[in-house]
């Protein structure tokens, strides 16, 4: 897999899934479900999924517990290009890479594993995100894939850190005002957040 697809995935988590509503959104985690089947294009983009924060109400709709919903529903519409059945859909699964522009936590790691993608590929890691100031749970996806032999598919090719120069700027600002906001932002009165900037008419 030539590592212009892989930059062009992760570079798709950070623009194209991003809250239309503003450039800046606090919490930018987004994940793309795409089939790599057909190695003569960049693939075949099944699903998507984003975290919609509290807007939702849901604590555990992340981007990738999102993004595997989406698919399921996507590949057994029966009006859809897919029309799977349910254990057709659970076997589809395991032909797929999904993108996630930030390391997942232990319960995306775990779903993903459930799942039994092929491929796993993340941009910034868990790591980084502690030191930015976001809460996570201090244990890696490799860990909770190591710990999860007994399951009846093989672990994902994990592929870590891909393009994070693209990836860490999104999670960079929201927890320190020191840091410039995202293009087409600026920093609210109080300092304390980045806001759309108002296009003038």
């Amino acid at each position: 897999m030539p590592a212009s697809v892989r930059d062009y995935w992760m570079q798709y988590t950070t623009t194209a899934l991003m809250d239309a509503s503003s450039p800046c959104p606090f919490i930018p985690f987004a994940t793309a479900i795409v089939n790599h089947t057909d190695f003569s294009s960049r693939g075949d983009l099944i699903c998507t999924g984003i975290n919609p924060g509290s807007a939702s109400g849901n604590p555990i709709l992340h981007g990738e517990i999102a993004a595997i919903n989406n698919c399921t529903t996507i590949l057994q519409d029966p009006n859809g290009r897919f029309n799977l059945t349910p254990s057709e859909t659970k076997a589809a699964f395991e032909d797929f890479t999904l993108y996630t522009n930030a390391e997942s936590c232990p319960m995306c790691a775990a779903a993903i594993r459930w799942a039994g993608f092929k491929e796993y590929v993340y941009g910034t890691s868990i790591q980084t995100l502690t030191t930015f100031g976001w809460e996570q749970i201090q244990i890696s996806s490799l860990e909770v894939f190591n710990r999860s032999c007994d399951l009846g598919t093989p672990l994902p090719l994990t592929i870590a850190e891909v393009n994070p120069k693209v990836t860490d700027p999104l999670f960079r600002w929201q927890f320190d005002s020191s840091v410039s906001c995202p293009a087409g932002c600026s920093r609210s009165h109080d300092g304390s957040t980045c806001e759309g900037m108002k296009v003038l008419k």
